[in-house]
């Protein structure tokens, strides 16, 4: 299975939420489908080798429909040097329902992290997105559940029901993801929510991915049909798709 088809993301608007890959599946999708936008709701990093062309633009739908270099990248103002702002979540849905292609959106932010769990105030997904990504990082299995590794470890405990400090199991992971509170948290009724585990790099984080895509399963809701596990920066990132039995 190719990556759009594992994670669903054909067509329609895809935001990507989480921790441990959200930029790099941005990317890896939009190099892989046709007349692709990128775009946030959120900050961004500068992304323009990422994409054919980035445009700053007050009105990204008017942008889409003149441009003829894509994957086009799409953003309202460049914050500072390293970074651009996002839209508002309205603009985007706006966006998606104009242009004649798929709409990628980051939209929330982890520093960097390989596991997260989201402040009041995110994620930022808009209403008509079709589908939602959670990412995670199988690389979190076994580490401590402190700052260094995990946004926000205080709230991933609180959804875990662990304490901050203590070493992060794959069942911790599984509970992010499937968490209305977490992972799954924002995601609008209809949409379709593909958990995706990244940094998947050898047969024994295998094994770890396919513990917590079980575990996933076992806990969220039936509009969660799959779970990818992934190498995101390998020519061909799916390693695996574990299915709702």
């Amino acid at each position: 299975m190719d990556l759009p088809d594992a994670l669903g993301t054909a067509t329609g608007l895809t935001c990507v939420v989480g921790a441990g890959g959200k930029k790099t599946t941005l990317y890896a999708l939009a190099d892989r489908l046709d007349r692709a936008v990128v775009t946030a709701t959120v900050r961004i990093p500068i992304f323009d080798e990422e994409v054919a062309e980035v445009v700053v633009t007050d009105d990204p739908a008017a942008a889409a429909g003149r441009a003829d270099r894509f994957p086009l990248g799409l953003v309202p103002e460049r914050e500072r040097e390293d970074r651009y702002r996002g839209y508002d979540p309205e603009t985007v849905g706006d966006l998606a329902a104009a242009h004649d292609g798929p709409v990628l959106v980051k939209a929330d932010g982890a520093r960097t992290r390989w596991l997260k769990a989201p402040n009041d105030r995110e994620p930022r997904i808009p209403r008509a997105a079709d589908t939602v990504l959670p990412v995670a990082s199988a690389r979190i299995v076994g580490k401590p559940l402190t700052d260094e590794r995990v946004h926000r470890p205080e709230r991933v405990a609180a959804v875990t029901g662990r304490e901050v400090g203590e070493e992060v199991r794959a069942a911790d992971v599984a509970a992010v993801l499937a968490s209305e509170e977490a992972g799954l948290k924002g995601v609008p009724e209809g949409a379709t929510a593909i958990p995706v585990v990244n940094m998947v790099d050898d047969p024994e984080l295998e094994a770890v991915g396919r513990e917590i895509a079980e575990e996933v399963l076992a806990r969220a809701p039936e509009s969660v049909p799959r779970v990818a596990l992934t190498r995101m920066v390998a020519d061909d990132p799916v390693v695996a798709v574990v299915e709702r039995s």
